[in-house]
């Protein structure tokens, strides 16, 4: 038996204006199968919700600014508030020569915050047995 990918549920139309604004820089791969997200140095700078919203990282004083021209509130999933992300209104994500510099914006945040770190817990049964 072959497992099925799982199909996203974000709807084609936003799917495709997320696209397009990603190809505006092509140094930019997305990533992401069912929900679709760009990232630089293992840090995510922007997503689609599962339906279709545009979530974009930006530092504090663009976040600002950002949220107060376009009335944007920040990112929440779930009842968690995303840090450092930004719920883009559904009409912005149509204005994708408006939404570019903003894209760059959020890749060189992303860039700054620097690499991911790799370090990872070890498991308590991966620790040594000290009892001797």
């Amino acid at each position: 038996m072959t497992a099925k990918k799982k199909a996203s549920a974000i709807p084609a139309a936003k799917l495709a204006l997320y696209e397009k604004l990603i190809a505006t820089d092509p140094s930019i791969e997305r990533k992401g199968a069912t929900i679709p997200y760009t990232s630089a140095n293992g840090k995510m700078f922007t997503f689609l919700s599962p339906t279709g919203e545009l979530r974009i990282r930006l530092p504090d004083d663009e976040r600002a600014a950002f949220m107060k021209k376009y009335r944007a509130k920040p990112a929440v999933s779930y009842g968690v508030v995303h840090k450092d992300f930004v719920a883009v209104p559904a009409a912005l994500l149509a204005r994708t020569s408006e939404l570019k510099p903003y894209l760059g914006i959020s890749r060189a945040y992303a860039e700054r915050l620097g690499p991911k770190s790799g370090a990872k817990r070890r498991s308590p049964s991966s620790k040594t047995d000290r009892r001797r």
